[in-house]
């Protein structure tokens, strides 16, 4: 399909401040959609551009009238005496968006967005669902370039990311001592929620700035202490900056796999650190990657794997109800909000979900149903990670690994302990791990 599609970054003073090329195609299109704070500024931004009669009467109706079934009418405006151009309110959330859009596939249409469209924008999102030839992208300085030039920090090592529309628990894997963060955010209470967990994990003093209307006349910095900031008041429209300062109690809980025991709620159902970590560097987690905890327990293992890697994702598997609760608790708190978790028995759980990348199967090991699912649903080149502890699980890894083959290894690990007056070293149950790649 042809090019029909323009997606064009702007800056705070809207359309009239693009360069007469681009004001072109928004003259040109037959569709418009923005936030209506910028569709508030197309009407006059065009005076000088010659809408042509021609491609107002080549432009797709119908490609129109199936668009504007998703859209209420309070949310449309019609501009130019000729009716040529349309102005639609994009409305959340992102799938209504791309519902709005799609249907108008080959009829000229513009899209007009804040900063940078491919960076946690518009672009981003609708690169996945249309051929490159369909649509260009028209980039702005985004919200991180004007906020990191006004702070003076280096954009090479600064986190960014966005917390506009999404669980602001996200920000916890990022928040280490040291570490400075850029953030889109919601509305003002995106700010007072992120300083509450700042404060909650020992990272009170850490400096937080609202960048308010970057680059228009309305531009506002404002500053303070996360135990103190929600003083401050701000607008709906800002970045929030976070220079991330630890107190000397504050517990690390870095992106590396392998965290604390401590910090997952459990009822003792939870693959212990060092295993844990041994266990994860198997399961090798990259970007992108979707992996099945089966018999989840506390989540340790799904969450971890989301943690270490870049848009990761994981399902967790349970059928335990209180374990359940656990696993949402801990992807909350450790910055995985968006951890997928199924409810039920295993086998019948598993029907339907995505095929995994990595499967680890942490319960029912000697399931021999369980694992020939698992098995069945692994994408070729895929990691499979089972330990046991139990003899029959044991007995269960060895007729596998008899079969297909990988790596078969006990892992003993012993800690200290006091026996009388006098210090031990105790061993812990060893874990028995079978990793394997599936051909």
């Amino acid at each position: 399909m042809s090019l029909w599609l323009h997606i064009i970054g702007v800056g705070e003073g809207g359309v009239s401040e693009l360069p007469p090329a681009l004001r072109e195609h928004v003259a040109e299109a037959f569709t418009v959609f923005g936030p209506q704070r910028l569709l508030a500024t197309v009407g006059a931004s065009t005076p000088d551009v010659e809408v042509h009669p021609e491609l107002v009467q080549q432009r797709s109706l119908q490609a129109v009238a199936r668009a504007l079934l998703y859209v209420d009418d309070e949310d449309i405006t019609f501009v130019e005496e000729d009716l040529s151009r349309v102005l639609i309110e994009w409305q959340a959330p992102i799938e209504n968006m791309i519902n709005q859009i799609l249907p108008l596939r080959g009829s000229p249409t513009v899209i007009i967005a804040t900063g940078d469209p491919m960076w946690f924008g518009i672009g981003a999102t609708l690169a996945s669902r249309l051929e490159p030839g369909e649509f260009a992208i028209h980039t702005h300085p985004s919200a991180f370039q004007l906020a990191a030039a006004r702070l003076h920090w280096p954009l090479q090592n600064v986190v960014t990311l966005s917390l506009h529309g999404r669980p602001v628990e996200a920000i916890h894997p990022h928040i280490l001592p040291g570490n400075r963060i850029l953030a889109l955010t919601s509305d003002a209470s995106t700010a007072d929620r992120v300083a509450d967990i700042l404060a909650n994990r020992g990272y009170g003093q850490s400096m937080l700035t609202a960048l308010e209307s970057l680059g228009g006349a309305a531009e506002r910095v404002v500053s303070g202490v996360a135990e103190s900031f929600a003083d401050n008041a701000i607008g709906d429209f800002y970045v929030l900056a976070i220079d991330c300062v630890a107190d000397a109690s504050a517990v690390l809980l870095p992106p590396v796999p392998g965290l604390p025991d401590e910090a997952f709620t459990s009822d003792g159902q939870l693959t212990k650190r060092d295993v844990r970590a041994a266990t994860l560097a198997r399961l090798a987690p990259h970007p992108g990657a979707l992996l099945w905890d089966v018999g989840a327990g506390c989540g340790s293992i799904g969450i971890e794997w989301m943690r270490a890697a870049r848009e990761a994702r994981a399902i967790a598997f349970e059928r335990d109800e209180k374990r359940l609760g656990f696993i949402a608790d801990n992807a909350r708190a450790l910055g995985t909000p968006n951890l997928e978790i199924v409810a039920g028995e295993a086998v019948i759980s598993l029907a339907g979900k995505d095929a995994p990348d990595a499967i680890f199967l942490g319960g029912g090991v000697a399931d021999e149903k369980l694992f020939e699912a698992c098995w069945a649903a692994l994408k070729p080149g895929g990691r499979f990670v089972a330990n046991a502890v139990t003899l029959d699980g044991e007995a269960a890894l060895l007729r596998r690994h008899t079969q297909h083959g990988g790596d078969l290894t006990r892992i003993d690990i012993a800690s200290v302990d006091s026996v009388g007056g006098h210090q031990v070293m105790r061993p812990r149950l060893p874990v028995t791990q079978w990793a394997v790649r599936k051909p």
